[in-house]
């Protein structure tokens, strides 16, 4: 007896019925033509007794909007560039709304009228979690790249392991014998600060030490600003050892301010990035860094969105990727304190 039309059929239910492999049941509800004629119409009646779909609903046609509302510098033009890439590979056509004149644009509140766009991605979003959630009652597929803010738990997401990568930097830090660690945080309502200074606390309270607030400061991830930052943690009475910034532009702004001091990096500081973009291998000495996989973000967020837009289910809806700690020439063991010298 089928069951009634309102209740999910999963995949392996209807391979247990068929007597298949949950691969050849997926085979035969994308269309794919390795799968025998009998093989096929097994599959299709194990479904019609279970009162499922016979065939996977078709995608909603149309092009996928991505919006990303900042420069398009080197780490988004990176996740844009996967972007565009896999979108292409599955014969989407892509619409941009990019730059920070976009920001103050209302694309999102037009998006459930359009008839051209079939879905969006968007790049750390400005807009506040009512507007996402209103957009997601409304029926549109989207998936959200590296939340700016907390997103509500039925909206699709992909992020990158900040905890884990604040944490392992920190960590290294911390086996290299520093203790008093200077923290370049980007801006304080962005979720992945809030979780890179749960992941830097982390590390030092593993050894016994409390984060001194006065070496904790929030800024815009931009090299000036790391300057600028770091100038000030650097004339501390007693200033940090190390310094671990929000990005790898804000690193390479510190590693000016400790140049201007007659510091060198790393004998008397230690410096640190994230992102490993192109600029960390090219300052000097190069920074160690934590490897974010936005190329693998935006290649999975397209992955997402492709599901969302053909009405199939998605198991997890947010997805973290790992990071990767890259040790280079900036970090060292902690400096001995020498006469004359303050530490």
């Amino acid at each position: 007896m089928a069951r009634p039309r309102s209740m999910k059929v999963t995949v392996r239910e209807v391979a247990a019925e068929a007597g298949v492999s949950i691969a050849t049941v997926s085979r035969v509800l994308n269309g794919q033509a390795v799968v025998t004629a009998e093989t096929r119409q097994a599959v299709e009646q194990a479904v019609e007794r279970l009162g499922g779909p016979t065939a996977r609903p078709p995608a909603r046609p149309g092009a996928v909007l991505v919006r990303c509302p900042y420069l398009l510098t080197d780490y988004f033009g990176v996740i844009l560039s996967a972007v565009a890439e896999a979108l292409d590979a599955h014969g989407r056509q892509l619409v941009l709304n990019a730059g920070e004149a976009a920001r103050d644009a209302r694309v999102l509140a037009e998006l459930p009228g359009r008839r051209d766009i079939a879905g969006a991605l968007l790049i750390l979003p400005v807009e506040e979690s009512e507007e996402l959630a209103e957009l997601r009652r409304r029926d549109v597929p989207f998936v959200v790249i590296d939340p700016r803010t907390p997103v509500p738990r039925d909206i699709a997401a992909v992020s990158a392991a900040h905890f884990a990568g604040a944490r392992n930097v920190a960590a290294h830090l911390v086996g290299l014998g520093h203790r008093r660690i200077g923290l370049i945080n980007g801006p304080s309502e962005w979720l992945a600060s809030s979780s890179r200074l749960a992941g830097h606390t982390s590390a030092l309270a593993e050894v016994g030490v409390l984060v001194d607030p006065a070496l904790v400061t929030s800024i815009e991830p931009t090299s000036d600003w790391g300057y600028t930052a770091a100038r000030r943690l650097l004339d501390l009475p007693e200033r940090p050892t190390a310094l671990a910034a929000f990005n790898d532009k804000a690193a390479v702004g510190a590693l000016r301010a400790a140049h201007e001091r007659g510091l060198r990096v790393p004998e008397d500081l230690s410096v640190t990035g994230f992102d490993d973009l192109y600029l960390s291998r090219s300052s000097v000495p190069m920074l160690t860094t934590v490897r974010q996989p936005l190329e693998e973000l935006g290649g999975m967020a397209v992955s997402l969105l492709l599901r969302l837009m053909e009405g199939r289910t998605v198991e997890a809806l947010h997805v973290e990727l790992a990071t990767e700690l890259v040790v280079r020439g900036s970090t060292g063991p902690v400096a001995q304190p020498s006469a004359g010298r303050s530490m």
